[in-house]
């Protein structure tokens, strides 16, 4: 395979099974931590903004939600001031800024290759196929959004069809739809070990919730971290890139 060249390369490949692949990401995820939590703080500081910007107060939605016993009004929530423009400005830049988690695919596969990381890394993937990268997370975030309000599991079984896109981006420059299609077609025929890897990525990025929200700093990168093994699984570890 052309991006991989199994005798000189340093990198650790994990055998196509979920432990050696969730195992893979974990110890690359300890190695590129700080960067992991570098590019989640940037994320959420501009979320924030965006909420300042547009006067949507999420804090206090929040606790409305929490007394009301979780008991949800969705006529309210819309109605609340500067929901409508937060929820148009928040998924704008929710786009925007999704090549800085996928940057964090190439900052996996510089440790992978016990190659030095510096913080403009996390920028890497507003370089490379900046806009396809754009393209496929939109297509994503509609997709199991649409599967989600749905039911959750049809989105939680949709995931694994996407779950290799971002890094056949990043390393193949393939075009968005390209890589939605090579993404299907390998989760296709493995489906059950993406299936499970996938999910227990999911788990492993939401677990932060627990600590009051505040952990999800730490934790959330790690799908991403897991999707790059993944790619190393099936592909084999990809070509380091200048």
């Amino acid at each position: 395979m052309e991006n991989f060249n199994e005798f000189d390369s340093p990198a650790v490949t994990p055998v196509k099974e979920t432990g050696a692949i969730i195992s893979h990401a974990f110890e690359i995820f300890k190695n590129t931590f700080l960067y992991c939590l570098l590019a989640v703080v940037i994320y959420f500081l501009l979320g924030y903004l965006v909420q300042l910007l547009t006067g949507f107060n999420s804090s206090m939605l929040i606790e409305q939600i929490k007394e009301s016993g979780g008991d949800i009004n969705y006529k309210e929530v819309v109605a609340a001031p500067g929901f409508a423009a937060y929820s148009g400005a928040n998924f704008l830049v929710t786009l925007l800024l999704s090549p800085i988690f996928v940057s964090l695919i190439y900052v996996a596969n510089k440790s992978n290759f016990k190659q030095p990381i510096t913080v403009g890394d996390i920028f890497f993937a507003y370089r490379q196929n900046f806009l396809n990268i754009v393209i496929y997370a939109l297509i994503t975030q509609i997709a199991l959004t649409i599967l989600f309000f749905m039911c959750f599991f049809p989105a939680l079984l949709a995931a694994p069809f996407f779950f290799l896109g971002y890094p056949i981006l990043i390393f193949e420059k393939a075009s968005a739809f390209d890589a939605l299609k090579k993404s299907f077609a390998v989760a296709q025929d493995n489906y059950g070990t993406i299936l499970f890897t996938a999910f227990l990525a999911g788990l492993i990025s939401i677990s932060g919730l627990i600590l009051c929200c505040v952990g999800v700093y730490l934790t959330i990168p790690f799908a991403y971290i897991a999707m790059y093994s993944t790619y190393c699984a099936y592909f084999g570890a990809p070509k380091q890139l200048s």
